[in-house]
């Protein structure tokens, strides 16, 4: 998934030459706090909500402030993984993308890259995830990969998370089915640790009901 492939069809970019309240107006708009300065497809950069405050250019042009603003951007044929990196690495909530050239293509927005992650690590398939604790050095993609397929399931995307200081690694697993029974007993025999088990919402909603159902009978005995 590439930069070119994200770019967002309804943010729009404002000319150098309007004030800061347009720009704020998009921002509102499309609940974004960065709107791209462009001028026939030369982009000149990222102007800020709080820029717009901070320097009073609700009435002013932003041309007044141009080596104020944020030059921030991603090329086109740069990774889905990068684009994620500049955009926690610098709080931003739009990503401009360039093409070889320096041309303005379009902006990323947040909201775009949430949804293209969910896709691309099967998030909205129907299964449950199982989250793991192990050591680091224990860790063996191989081997788990091995337990849940032995027991009737397929990993649809795995996430790693390490706790700071520590040699505990959290091992978050997206699985295809929601018999998670058989798996999680498999993994405590290897030596894992079940710290969290989640199931398709619907399955939860019917185990809400029957304990709720359970409930009201206890209370009319």
């Amino acid at each position: 998934m590439l930069a070119e492939n994200l770019i967002s069809d309804v943010v729009p970019s404002v000319k150098s030459s309007e004030n800061g309240q347009i720009a704020l107006n998009y921002m509102d708009l499309f609940r974004v706090s960065h709107i791209p300065v462009v001028n026939n497809s030369q982009y000149l950069g990222l102007v800020s909500d709080k820029l717009i405050y901070d320097l009073n250019l609700l009435e002013e042009p932003i041309d007044e402030v141009l080596d104020k603003l944020d030059t921030s951007h991603a090329h086109k044929d740069q990774h889905i993984f990068e684009v994620a990196i500049v955009m926690y690495k610098l709080k931003i909530s739009v990503l401009p993308v360039l093409d070889s050239d320096h041309y303005y293509l379009g902006a990323i927005t947040l909201y775009d890259l949430a949804r293209r992650f969910a896709h691309l690590f099967s998030l909205q398939e129907i299964g449950g995830v199982i989250v793991l604790e192990t050591n680091v050095n224990d860790y063996s993609l191989v081997q788990i990969s091995k337990i849940v397929e032995n027991n009737g399931g397929k990993v649809l995307s795995l996430f790693l998370d390490r706790k700071s200081g520590t040699s505990n690694l959290d091992v978050i697993l997206k699985l295809n089915t929601e018999e998670l029974s058989s798996i999680t007993q498999a993994f405590m025999r290897f030596g894992y640790n079940i710290k969290a088990v989640y199931l398709d919402n619907s399955m939860l909603d019917d185990l809400y009901n029957d304990r709720y159902d359970q409930l009201m009978k206890y209370m009319n005995i």
